[in-house]
């Protein structure tokens, strides 16, 4: 009687032939026969996710090859174990040099401290952790490539990172740059004339992340190669993830086929977080750092600072290292008094992120181009009022958590379709219209001095 072994062995071989290369490469080619009784056949497999993916998606097709091979009715139950090599760390990425003097991707700028355990869940980013999660579960399978956009300092790091992390936990290759260094990188591959070479160096990525995509802008050559690059990650059903501070269609002028190709999974956004987020993000951060602080001073903190994570946690870094120096117990007065005394200009940041509504908004927009709010919200189509009403639409999406529903309603009950194609035209003109880039200026000014 065959071994678990071998009629494994005659199995895979059989699969090869029945799913895609890339699948076969990626689920089935390191997996082994462990044990047969009868009636139930263990297969085992290096990788924790290769493992569920294998339950999920390939057990029908196995048990129907195991029982054409076996002649009975066979159950496969699927187990993690050593790699085929004991020589190969299980936990390492694999090291893919096909090519003469390719060099392997470094796994360079991954933050350790960026995983999903780590970040703070809110209205502003639950769609996009979602999402993220959904990916490092199952890269490839879905949201394929997946596009976080959002300002700074609003977690869309965090999240690409964490999906990188945990795809090194499960074993799988990690390639990661942000989009200057890709750049770089490509510019010193077509100087070297190693054009092909800095190409084949993908081959075999399991995940790509790419950050701060907008870098790539103006850049024909560079975006040609990243389309290439992309194409033949998702035709292998490699993950793809990307980062960017605008959604694709506002990015001009991208290629359109590079464009189209960013467009065809899903995009998130992440926005600036609300006051119950940003509360939840202060006790997180207070409880990495150890330090006993009670909900007073985590309401006074969140209240003082509605821009970014990044200036949240400054705030409570100066409050707490305020409690040190002076060795004075934490509380709302002491908060009070840190960023007074520190930061004096806080109390303006919050005059100013406070005059960012949607109601002052369109009374700043209304007010530049001389129009009464009622011709705001009314149906005169004129070259005026329809820019006036696309960049109320524009500064009302960027600068609040607004929905779409509720910018159309604030202009006269304009339906949802409208008012994503008015912020999508001004996003789109931003970059390269002076013009507008001067009517959005002078409108946030006229704002931050109220």
């Amino acid at each position: 009687m065959k071994s678990a072994k071998e009629i494994w062995e005659t199995a895979k071989g059989s699969l090869q032939v029945q799913v895609n290369k890339a699948n076969y490469e990626t689920w089935i080619k390191d997996t082994v026969g462990i044990s047969y009784q009868t009636g139930r056949f263990v297969v085992g497999t290096p990788k924790a996710f290769a493992k569920e993916y294998l339950e999920k998606r390939l057990r029908s097709l196995i048990e129907k090859t195991l029982i054409s091979i076996l002649g009975h009715e066979t159950e496969v139950c699927f187990e993690l174990c050593a790699r085929p090599d004991p020589g190969v760390d299980s936990t390492a990425p694999r090291d893919y040099t096909s090519a003469p003097g390719q060099q392997r991707l470094p796994l360079h700028k991954l933050n350790p401290r960026y995983t999903f355990g780590a970040f703070v869940v809110g209205n502003s980013n639950r769609l996009a952790y979602a999402a993220a999660l959904a990916v490092a579960e199952e890269p490839g399978a879905q949201y394929n490539p997946l596009f976080l956009y959002g300002d700074a300092g609003v977690g869309k790091s965090h999240l690409a990172h964490a999906i990188g992390n945990e795809a090194c936990e499960n074993g799988l290759c990690v390639a990661y740059a942000s989009g200057e260094q890709f750049t770089s990188d490509f510019v010193k591959a077509i100087k070297e004339r190693t054009s092909d070479q800095f190409r084949h160096k993908f081959v075999g990525v399991d995940l790509f992340i790419i950050e701060d995509i907008q870098f790539i802008i103006g850049k024909p050559q560079t975006q040609s190669s990243l389309f290439h690059i992309l194409d033949d990650l998702q035709n292998a059903n490699r993950q793809v993830v990307l980062t960017g501070n605008h959604p694709p269609q506002s990015l001009a002028p991208l290629q359109n086929e590079f464009r189209s190709r960013l467009e065809c999974g899903l995009i998130a956004r992440l926005r600036l977080p609300d006051f119950q987020t940003r509360l939840a993000i202060l006790k997180a951060k207070a409880e990495k750092q150890k330090v006993q602080i009670d909900n007073a001073v985590c309401e006074f903190i969140a209240e003082q600072c509605q821009a970014n994570i990044r200036n949240l946690e400054g705030l409570l870094n100066r409050v707490v290292a305020y409690s040190k120096i002076w060795r004075k117990p934490l509380s709302a007065a002491l908060a009070r008094e840190a960023l007074q005394a520190i930061t004096p200009e806080a109390s303006e940041q919050n005059t100013s992120a406070s005059a960012f509504t949607p109601a002052s908004i369109l009374t700043a927009v209304s007010n530049h181009f001389n129009i009464s709010p009622e011709g705001m919200k009314g149906k005169s189509r004129d070259a005026t009022s329809t820019l006036a009403r696309q960049v109320a639409i524009y500064l009302i999406r960027e600068k609040t958590s607004s929905a779409w529903q509720d910018i159309g309603q604030l202009l006269g009950g304009r339906d949802h379709s409208t008012v994503i194609r008015g912020y999508q035209r001004v996003s789109t003109f931003i970059p390269t219209d002076a013009t507008i880039q001067n009517h959005i200026s002078q409108i946030l000014k006229s704002l931050e001095l109220h």
